[in-house]
């Protein structure tokens, strides 16, 4: 809890995975790639309940060796790969809402992006308290060889055009401005507002800047690998995640 407001996390991890099967289970140092978020998020000082949202029983029981209760198994009409995250944090809610535990906030926490640092979550919670009628907080981290301005596309004849639209030359990555993508490594948002608007992006949201080394997610072994060499070194130099 937090300035008395109470505060869900939910860990998404679904059983399917096209790029990398099995990934929310996979070994990463030892340890399932779901452990890592959920031994970041019970390490948070303001976090009240956390929920892991599966489809999968073999991800569930992986969960409660970590400690954690899955009462129920995701519904399979909201595991699909075109159900909408939306679709079962409401449900996840609901359920909690039936049973008495009502929550301010919703923190999700993607697996797939283990690289927080030890104090992320908790300094995401205060930026959101800091912030005067703000709806959430959302992590990004900057852009570098994939800027938009930068990136490219293919036309109806087969030439390469810009991917943006834009006519304008670039010939080096300074000459653009910066950039951001939402990392998974934090998404917090107002229960009431998530309910209003269904997503997280509500035009009333702060950003929370992540390091350089924490803009991977897991979607493939490709990705697996980049972490894996991070977290590796990350312990070396004995930062905490």
């Amino acid at each position: 809890m937090f300035n008395n407001r109470k505060i869900l996390a939910i860990i998404p991890a679904r059983g399917g995975s096209k790029g990398l099967p099995g990934k929310n289970i996979k070994p990463l140092l030892g340890k399932p790639l779901i452990g890592w978020t959920i031994e970041q998020a019970k390490a948070s000082k303001f976090i009240d309940e956390i929920f892991v949202s599966t489809d999968s029983r073999e991800i569930a029981d992986t969960a409660e060796q970590f400690g954690i209760k899955i009462p129920f198994l995701r519904p399979s009409e909201y595991s699909g790969d075109e159900s909408p995250s939306s679709d079962f944090i409401i449900h996840t809610l609901d359920y909690f809402e039936k049973n008495g535990d009502v929550f301010d906030y919703l923190i999700l926490l993607e697996p797939t992006s283990p690289l927080r640092d030890k104090k992320d979550i908790d300094d995401a919670i205060i930026l959101l308290k800091s912030k005067d009628d703000t709806d959430g907080v959302i992590s990004i981290g900057e852009v570098h060889m994939e800027h938009p301005m930068i990136v490219k596309k293919i036309d109806e004849n087969g030439m390469l055009i810009p991917y943006t639209g834009n006519n304008k030359e670039i010939t080096q990555r300074q000459m653009v401005d910066k950039a951001y993508f939402p990392y998974g490594v934090i998404y917090i948002a107002s229960c009431d507002k998530f309910r209003k608007t269904k997503s997280f992006y509500t035009g009333n949201i702060v950003p929370y800047y992540i390091e350089r080394w924490q803009n991977y997610e897991i979607d493939d072994i490709y990705d697996f690998y980049c972490i894996e060499a991070i977290m590796n070194l990350q312990l070396k130099e004995k930062i905490q995640i």
